[in-house]
């Protein structure tokens, strides 16, 4: 299906949720690469004082990134959203995207994210600014409600659809949830009946077969996934091969694995420096390692590097190990 969002087309309805930490440029163009509709970058703070650390420059570092360009932003006070999202505009964000999603304690606690939802009439105020304020599309990512007892979530989204949001992504848990338990779908399938704008179903989809599943319950749009692309960034690739098909894609070889890893680590070094990048990188080597044989001992050598030199190093080492294994056990002599 085609999917639009503004005068945007996407190249799929299989978008990258926003994940603090872990949607940098880096993993972002690598979604993209392997098939993401749409990659929004980290949560960005509505307070412009805050924008001249590094981790915040860095946000707002767009270079080398496929078009749309969607920046995520978040605050409480419309007026500071209104004037955050100008000045990623002009520095070329082609999408805002408001974060009424995040149930982290640090955010709730200002009355930021997923705690909006407690507050409708704010919630129309934030949005009402955003969208007068800038000429690019302004959608929104929120949860079903803040806890069982009020699950908002559809009134929310009318809210937002009179306001002039372009899009909603809708993730399956109330903020009390966290990321506890099942994430539901029905809320996101009221939402899309109660309104006209394309709307993403996100949560706990983590394969082809799900996806169409979700699609098929809610009729929405489109999937969102966040925390099954960490150490998986194929899973576009696989999920989009399935709709298409009905077909599972067949399991990447180790190989090339092994050629998606480097390359991501050596864009984390050049965006970060060498000291940063060798840190940053950690992370997303334990969640690919994840899937792989042997990586809890790799994983373990792996923290203890301090280079890139060391780290891409070991990495090579051990896919290397891997290789000659399969050869031996399946009786081939060793290229060696």
């Amino acid at each position: 299906m085609t999917l639009r969002i503004g005068p945007f087309t996407l190249s799929s309805n299989v978008v990258l949720a926003p994940m603090a930490g872990v949607t940098d440029r880096p993993f972002r163009v690598l979604c993209r690469r392997f098939g993401a509709g749409l990659a929004a970058s980290e949560m960005l703070t509505s307070d412009t004082r805050l924008w001249s650390t590094d981790k915040s420059r860095r946000r707002m570092d767009h270079s080398g990134e496929p078009s749309p360009r969607v920046v995520q932003i978040a605050g409480t006070e419309p007026q500071a959203m209104a004037e955050a999202a100008r000045l990623n505009v002009d520095a070329g964000a082609e999408i805002i995207d408001i974060n009424m999603g995040c149930p982290a304690k640090k955010v709730c606690n200002r009355l930021a994210g997923s705690a909006l939802m407690r507050d409708e009439p704010l919630v129309g105020r934030i949005l009402e600014a955003v969208v007068r304020a800038v000429d690019v599309p302004v959608t929104l990512k929120m949860r079903t409600g803040w806890d069982l007892e009020h699950r908002n979530g559809p009134r929310i989204a009318r809210i937002a659809e009179e306001c002039g949001i372009r899009s909603l992504a809708v993730h399956g848990r109330t903020r009390a949830d966290l990321y506890q338990g099942c994430a539901e779908h029905e809320t996101a399938a009221a939402i899309k009946a109660g309104v006209s704008i394309p709307v993403f179903a996100n949560g706990d989809i983590d394969s082809g077969a799900r996806a169409a599943e979700v699609l098929r319950a809610t009729g929405c749009d489109g999937v969102m996934i966040g925390r099954a692309a960490q150490g998986r960034p194929w899973i576009f690739d696989e999920v989009n091969f399935f709709l298409e098909t009905g077909a599972s894609r067949p399991a990447l070889a180790p190989e090339k694995v092994r050629d998606i890893m480097r390359a991501h680590l050596e864009d984390l070094y050049s965006l970060y420096g060498e000291v940063t990048g060798v840190r940053v990188a950690r992370k997303h080597l334990s969640w690919y390692l994840q899937r792989h044989p042997g990586h809890e001992t790799l994983r373990d050598r792996l923290v203890r590097v301090e280079t890139p030199r060391e780290q891409v190093a070991l990495l090579l080492e051990h896919f290397d190990s891997e290789a000659i294994r399969a050869e031996r056990q399946q009786g081939m002599p060793s290229a060696a």
